[in-house]
């Protein structure tokens, strides 16, 4: 069982839980437990999968889906390709060669419960899996909808996406950012995948442009805003309520939200950027209510 969303009204709460048991049971599917000769890798790919999360990206996915009437075993075959990506940059940005973490949802950092190697090589994997999953006639037998899956999922995580944004991330230890390339850093970093988290449901259900925008749109806003209360956590929070170590960009002398604008000010641009986010799903005309009430929750988390 998935832990629960502390913080979400109830309705939200639930959908969120279902949701994350469900991606849970794919995941659990697709990386099987093994006793081949290399089952490290596999055990440490589970655990970097398996060990907690509130699957916000899957939530995402499954919901966007939800708006264009796709199956639900699809959404998720596509919620967990998205979460192991996910969980591929947690494992590698975990190492002593980026944050050099010793605590992720509560658990050990892959590389402190395996070794470093294993962990390089169960991100690596896990990284590869999503592709094989998106590209598989079981996600959708359009082959030009998981051509679309594969490409845009691609350019999220890539050099112009997750990575670049994880580059940017490495340089701020060394460089004064400014508050426009903090932004750009964080869109990049945190809001591409997310971005195509909700994109993936309309590509799956064969939407309009203007509905994908809309909700790229709606992602790319609550994406940042995200990412601003997670600076402000990084200063307020205890790990036991976060699950992982905090005030870790403080002590690498990073610029982020909270040094460059202050606690308030940070705060006052989360609501702005919620606030957006929520005003792109008009064109729902009230269908995406679980993505309006995600964003809000947003706002109020304390993990």
């Amino acid at each position: 069982m998935a832990p629960s969303p502390r913080d979400a009204g109830p309705e939200l709460q639930n959908a969120m839980t279902e949701v994350a048991d469900a991606v849970n049971r794919t995941i659990e599917r697709l990386l099987p437990e093994t006793d081949l000769a290399e089952a490290r890798l596999f055990n440490a790919m589970r655990h970097g999968t398996l060990s907690g999360g509130k699957r916000l990206r899957p939530f995402l996915a499954v919901q966007a889906a939800f708006l264009f009437n796709v199956p639900s075993a699809r959404a998720r075959r596509v919620a967990a390709a998205i979460e192991f990506v996910h969980c591929y940059s947690l494992i590698h940005d975990d190492l002593p060669a980026m944050d050099n973490a010793s605590l992720r949802r509560g658990q050990p950092t892959v590389h402190k419960k395996f070794d470093e190697a294993t962990a390089i090589l169960a991100g690596d994997s896990l990284l590869t899996l999503a592709f094989e999953i998106l590209s598989e006639p079981e996600t959708h037998e359009d082959p030009r909808v998981r051509c679309e899956l594969v490409r845009a999922l691609a350019q999220a995580a890539g050099g112009h996406g997750m990575v670049g944004g994880q580059m940017l991330d490495l340089i701020a230890e060394e460089e004064a950012f400014d508050l426009g390339t903090i932004s750009r850093l964080q869109r990049m970093k945190t809001g591409k995948l997310m971005a195509f988290a909700v994109e993936a449901g309309a590509i799956l259900g064969k939407a309009g442009d203007p509905q994908r925008k809309a909700l790229c749109n709606y992602a790319h806003d609550l994406g940042l805003a995200f990412q601003v209360t997670d600076d402000i956590l990084d200063v307020e929070a205890d790990p036991q309520d976060t699950g992982k170590d905090t005030r870790k960009d403080e002590a690498a002398g990073k610029a982020t939200f909270v040094s460059t604008m202050g606690k308030e000010q940070a705060r006052e641009r989360a609501e702005m950027l919620v606030n957006q986010s929520v005003a792109h799903l008009k064109i729902f005309e009230g269908r995406a209510d679980m993505l309006k009430e995600l964003a809000y929750y947003v706002l109020k988390r304390r993990a």
